[in-house]
C-alpha cells in the first residue's frame, strides 16, 4: 500500500513532537525564586543596594588594573630648535690676471722659476729655494731631506720633469693674494687655492682642467676645496712654498 507525502510528513512530525515532550518531562523543575536576578542595576537602582567593597580591596584591584600607556604618535617630529646665528663667510679672494698688479719682486722670481722650469733640469730650481732657516717649504718625507729630492719623490717620473711641467701649469692662470698685512702674506698661483670650486665659472672650470684631471676635480668638489700643487711668493720675492694639498 502507497502512503502518500502528506501522511508521511505528519506522522514525522508527530513524532518529533513526542520525543522532545519526553526530553522536558526528563529536566530537573526549579522554582522562580531559584532562579538568580542577573539583570545589571540601573542608574535608578539606590546604592544601598549595592555593597561597596573594603578601601582595602579597593586599593589591590585598582593597583592590578595595568596602565595603558599613551601611544607615541607614528612621526616623530624634532623638537623646533632655536635658530644658529649664522656669520658672514668670508668672501673670496680677488682673482688677478694682470701681473703688473703685482710687486716687482713678485713678478721677478716667477719669471726666474719658469726659466728654470723650462730647462728640464729640476736641479736648476734650487738656487731659488733659499736655503737656510727660510728655504722654500717643499713636501718632505724626512726633516733632513734636500727639498729637490723631495720633489723627484713625489714625481711622476724619476727625474722630477713632472713636476717642471706642472710649475708652468700653474703659472700659466690667474692668482691670489692671501693674508694680506700678515706675516704670511703671498701671493699664490693657481688662484683655485683661494677660490671654492663651487664658486668657479666655466671659464675658470676649464683652466682647472687644464692643471688636473676631471676625476681629480670630482674628488675635490667632495672637500670644495683645490687640493693640488700651489706656488706662493712673498712681496718682497722670496719663494715661499712649493706645496701640495688644502
Amino acid at each position: 500500500m502507497m502512503i502518500s507525502p502528506r501522511v508521511r510528513l505528519f506522522r514525522l512530525t508527530s513524532a518529533l513532537t513526542l520525543m522532545l515532550a519526553c526530553a522536558l518531562a526528563a529536566l530537573p523543575v526549579h522554582a522562580l525564586s531559584d532562579i538568580k536576578d542577573i539583570t545589571p542595576p540601573s542608574a535608578d537602582t539606590p546604592s544601598d543596594t549595592v555593597e561597596p567593597l573594603p578601601s582595602e580591596e579597593q586599593d589591590v584591584i585598582e593597583d592590578s588594573i595595568p596602565v595603558i600607556p599613551d601611544p607615541d604618535p607614528l612621526i616623530k617630529r624634532d623638537e623646533p630648535q632655536e635658530a644658529e646665528s649664522i656669520e658672514p663667510t668670508t668672501p673670496p679672494a680677488e682673482v688677478i690676471y694682470d701681473l703688473e698688479k703685482a710687486p716687482e719682486p713678485v713678478r721677478r722670481m716667477r719669471q726666474l722659476i719658469i726659466d728654470a722650469a723650462t730647462t728640464g733640469d729640476i736641479s736648476k730650481l734650487k738656487p731659488l729655494m733659499n736655503p737656510g732657516p727660510d728655504q722654500t717649504a717643499v713636501p718632505l718625507q724626512d726633516p733632513e731631506q734636500d727639498p729637490i729630492e723631495a720633489l723627484k719623490a713625489i714625481s711622476g717620473d724619476s727625474e722630477g720633469v713632472e713636476i717642471l711641467a706642472i710649475l708652468l701649469d700653474i703659472f700659466s692662470t690667474g692668482f691670489v693674494q692671501l693674508d694680506k698685512g700678515t706675516a704670511e702674506e703671498a701671493y699664490v698661483w693657481p688662484y683655485f687655492a683661494g677660490k671654492s670650486l663651487g664658486l668657479l665659472t666655466p671659464k675658470e672650470k676649464v683652466e682647472l682642467l687644464r692643471i688636473v684631471t676631471a676625476g681629480d676635480v670630482a674628488e675635490m668638489q667632495e672637500y670644495g676645496n683645490y687640493n693640488f700643487f700651489r706656488v706662493g711668493i712673498t712681496p718682497d720675492g722670496r719663494w715661499k712654498f712649493l706645496t701640495v694639498g688644502d
